[in-house]
């Protein structure tokens, strides 16, 4: 076996695997090193048992086109847009469309239209903006960062002058200031404040969740989820992409370490004690465990490792995956205004298809309560949830579930969460309960011990107005580089990570460029 690589990249999650065919594609000996016996990350579906399959963590999601176009990956297409139905406690559910708005406020009904085309509008500014490597301000910057950010400037001026000041005034707004200039309806407004608190912790009382909002439209391309219960399907074409490229892809091989001589990256040692050596490394591990557990604070300035410390996780995000007998059965009574019934009159029946988004947000102040508990490390005993079923699975999104809890541990917890999350949503569906025939919980630590997120951050650090843009990981260090020469940052945690589009990923291959 070659135990010299052009590159390696240490974990195969979707932005790992997307550096490596990028690297591979420029003719680079690539080898990607999986701790897991399976690729993927977070983004994978995996099986829970007998006919029991789920989008473990991310659920579905989709690529940048371009990232899809340049490594010729075939990948599902969405042509008919999901639902996004929002659960209420008399029984007539919502769907978030104009027609059905109409129903409860014909003025929001109105304003939902223009609401629609500007987060279209603000997600492609987005999407420039994460496809920009920014540069490591206030540091001096060259000819190519410079370009980069020209080009960026001028897809906002592109916006037209009212867009581009509502863009960037909405990214420090409270997602609540947001949507109430836009519609009356409690129940409209909390919907979409939903998906704008979704994998962050975060209430939509907080500074910042107007970014959040435009940030997890962009991904989702809409309010609701696309390739329901495919994630692995995103990460499968691009593990088979980095090896039609050349690339080597090697699991059950945990990096321990990452060899540094003078203040610079060698090479990586694994769990087994094996040496191998490479021009570059790229991490798509989270910053903290690739810095200050792969690297170690002594071969690092001390206010770099201050601040890597200092970067914020706060996961907060448990999962909870049902099998059930009949998935139309256990879902069943569900009225949804203005949307067409299956054959089966429920929703998430298999009859539908693309599947819906489902989410449990009565009110504002319900969202807001749910994200107290978590500020006093509590789990949420009212929760904001997501449902998403894909055949007979039903996987839930529970918020919220602080990491580090106040009092007790997860060993302690996990049956409380699971209860939670089923009592309350068998509110909603009553046939649920003896509908179950097999389960499956992921709670913040197995997200840490499974899947590496530490703290169990979905997102490698939080999405906040102190973490984003140039100052994400940390400020002054947003452009992949480390302190460490030939050693890159290539995971969620860097500018143009969180959530599943592989941003990250292309813009570390292109900085070594």
């Amino acid at each position: 076996m070659n135990n010299s690589y052009s590159a390696i990249i240490i974990g195969a999650g979707h932005n790992g695997l997307v550096a490596a065919a990028y690297l591979a594609r420029q003719g680079k000996k690539v080898l990607v090193l999986e701790r897991r016996a399976i690729v993927g990350g977070s983004v994978v579906t995996e099986s829970f048992g007998d006919g029991f399959t789920a989008d473990s963590v991310f659920t579905g999601g989709s690529l940048r086109h371009d990232i899809v176009k340049d490594l010729k990956l075939s990948l599902p297409e969405v042509k008919e847009k999901p639902a996004f139905i929002s659960l209420q406690p008399n029984g007539n559910h919502l769907t978030l469309d104009a027609e059905s708005i109409k129903r409860i406020s014909e003025k929001d009904a109105a304003r939902f239209p223009e609401f629609v085309r500007f987060m279209n509008k603000a997600a492609q500014i987005m999407d420039v903006t994460y496809a920009t490597i920014m540069p490591r301000l206030p540091m001096n910057f060259g000819i190519k960062e410079g370009y980069g950010l020209l080009e960026w400037a001028l897809e906002l001026k592109l916006a037209g002058r009212k867009d581009m000041l509502n863009f960037i005034r909405a990214l420090p707004m409270t997602v609540q200031e947001l949507v109430e200039e836009y519609f009356e309806s409690e129940v409209v407004k909390a919907a979409i404040c939903a998906v704008a608190i979704h994998g962050s912790t975060l209430g939509p009382m907080g500074a910042g969740t107007g970014y959040t909002l435009i940030h997890n439209w962009m991904n989702r391309g809409g309010l609701a989820h696309k390739n329901v219960g495919k994630a692995g399907e995103i990460t499968t074409a691009l593990a088979n992409a980095v090896k039609a490229f050349g690339g080597e892809i090697r699991t059950e091989a945990e990096v321990t370490s990452i060899r540094v001589e003078a203040q610079v990256a060698k090479g990586v040692v694994l769990a087994n004690g094996e040496e191998i050596s490479a021009n570059v490394i790229l991490s798509a591990a989270d910053p903290k465990h690739t810095l200050l557990k792969l690297v170690g604070p002594r071969e690092l300035p001390p206010e770099f490792v201050w601040h890597t410390q200092s970067i914020k996780m706060r996961g907060s995000v448990a999962k909870i995956h049902l099998l059930l007998d009949d998935v139309g059965t256990g879902l069943a009574p569900v009225h949804a205004q203005g949307r067409p019934h299956t054959p089966s009159g429920h929703i998430g029946s298999p009859q539908q298809l693309p599947q819906p988004t489902i989410v449990l947000a009565p009110s504002i102040k319900y969202l807001e309560k749910a994200y107290d508990a978590a500020k006093y490390g509590e789990i949420s005993e009212k929760p904001y949830l997501e449902i998403t079923t894909s055949g007979n699975t039903v996987s839930i999104h529970f918020q919220f579930a602080p990491y580090n809890l106040k009092n007790g541990s997860w060993n302690m917890e996990n049956g409380r969460v699971e209860k939670l999350a089923i009592d309350t949503l068998a509110e909603y569906f009553p046939n649920l309960k003896s509908s179950i025939v097999n389960r499956k919980l992921i709670t913040p630590l197995d997200l840490e011990q499974t899947y590496g997120l530490t703290e169990g951050d979905l997102n490698h650090g939080q999405l906040m107005l102190d973490q984003f843009l140039f100052m994400r990981p940390i400020p002054g260090w947003s452009n992949h580089k480390t302190p460490i020469d030939n050693l890159y940052l290539c995971g969620s945690g860097v500018h143009g990570g969180g959530g599943v589009s592989g941003a990250a990923g292309r813009n570390a291959a292109n900085a070594l460029n």
